[in-house]
């Protein structure tokens, strides 16, 4: 039986270059991912942070980095405490020219069955990968409000 996952494909008019700086810049980051910035030197084995509002809200390792085609890093939940006791989850960025076009595709796996992180992921990376998309295509975002991000989960 396969574990639970959860998988998002979109294609995005933009480089490979321009979409792997937009993944890995705290400059972009902040515009598309609500506020949010990434820290890490983006080297195999090295640290990954997400900040929001100053504070870590998911930390991991870098696990697989091979710009502009591939990034993969593991993702520990620290913010909320309903989610802080699910396992270690991975996140991978596979990025694919497609004619004019770059062919994102985001892999976050690792949830147990039953479990409430999947659910939270399964509301929050469409609206983060939507507001990456138009960003990168128009310069403008579409304005989801952050609340998205926790749409169908408790939080406390």
């Amino acid at each position: 039986m396969s574990k639970p996952q959860f998988v998002y494909v979109s294609y995005i008019e933009t480089t490979p270059e321009k979409l792997w700086e937009a993944l890995t810049s705290s400059e972009f980051t902040r515009q598309y991912w609500f506020g949010a910035e990434v820290r890490s030197d983006w080297k195999v084995g090295s640290p990954f942070a997400l900040l929001l509002d100053g504070e870590v809200t998911d930390s991991g390792e870098i696990l697989q980095a091979d710009p502009p085609r591939l990034l993969s890093y593991s993702f520990k939940h620290h913010k909320f405490a309903e989610l802080r006791s699910e396992p270690i989850s991975r996140v991978v960025f596979t990025i694919e020219p497609f004619g004019s076009l770059v062919r994102l595709t985001v892999l976050h796996d690792g949830f147990v069955e039953g479990g409430k992180y999947l659910g939270a992921v399964s509301n929050g990376w469409p609206a983060i990968l939507s507001q990456l998309k138009s960003l990168l295509e128009t310069g403008k975002l579409l304005g989801i409000p952050r609340a998205a991000l926790n749409k169908g989960f408790d939080a406390k």
